[in-house]
């Protein structure tokens, strides 16, 4: 093991155990080498083939849930970390508060996600404010249990402290262009963002938040977003149905030349 073996198999032994030893060595490389999205679906998206294959032993079913109500507080800005959250039902937006009180939304989740993580594995305070967005089904899993699993394995580790990695640097990039593109490109870019965020790929269903939710991801007044909401539904870009918004054209909102 210490010259880099990553299993072995003790004599005597069945045809079948060295097989399942085999496949689950060829799961880890296929996981290991996949390239994930560097965006808290890619996270969980990892989280969850590593469980699936049994490679991070992790049973959300020996944890407890618990209810939260829309705009209750999941964790806080500042707060040491005590766990993992995943989400099995319902929409959690995470955001900063600057020194006047406005909020800027730093990333939003759904059904399957897995937030709170970055604090855990840096050891660091939570750096941002995890709210509800509506009423959701939370699964709390203690700090200590999730830090042994994935330092228990440090190709394990180091394939999520990349993602992260790469995820801040994705985050920078999102606020230059906030400072330096123009409302258009913003609010294409958001729209495009929460469809993705909150839809599977070729879903087209409303996206259910709030027009000061998506203002406050864009970093602008909520009265500019209504304004820009409004060319765009002129321009067939989106629908907007019963306040609804429907991205119809996800391409032509992430290929907007101004």
């Amino acid at each position: 093991m210490e010259m880099g073996a990553d299993d072995y198999v003790t004599k005597p032994f069945e045809e079948l155990e060295l097989m399942n030893a085999i496949e689950s060595r060829l799961h880890k490389y296929d996981i290991l080498h996949k390239k994930y999205d560097p965006t808290g679906k890619g996270l969980s998206e990892l989280a969850n083939d590593l469980r699936t294959t049994g490679l991070l032993p992790l049973n959300l079913d020996e944890y407890t849930s618990d209810t939260y109500s829309k705009k209750q507080v999941v964790y806080a800005e500042g707060k040491r970390p005590r766990h993992l959250y995943y989400i099995k039902t319902g929409k959690v937006k995470a955001f900063k508060t600057n020194e006047n009180g406005k909020e800027y939304i730093t990333d939003l989740y759904s059904q399957g996600d897995f937030i709170g993580y970055p604090a855990l594995i840096e050891d660091h305070n939570y750096d941002d404010t995890a709210v509800a967005l509506e009423e959701s089904e939370i699964i709390q899993i203690p700090r200590d249990d999730f830090q042994n699993l994935v330092y228990g394995d440090i190709t394990v580790a180091t394939k999520f402290i990349r993602i992260i990695t790469q995820n801040v640097k994705n985050k920078e990039e999102r606020l230059l262009n906030l400072a330096y593109s123009s409302l258009r490109k913003r609010v294409a870019k958001a729209l495009v963002d929460i469809n993705e965020k909150f839809n599977q790929p070729g879903q087209t269903r409303p996206i259910e938040i709030s027009r000061e939710d998506i203002a406050q991801y864009v970093g602008t007044a909520t009265e500019s977003l209504i304004r820009t909401l409004s060319d765009f539904k002129s321009e067939k870009l989106i629908e907007i149905k019963d306040g609804k918004i429907s991205v119809s054209h996800p391409e032509k909102l992430k290929n907007l030349l101004y």
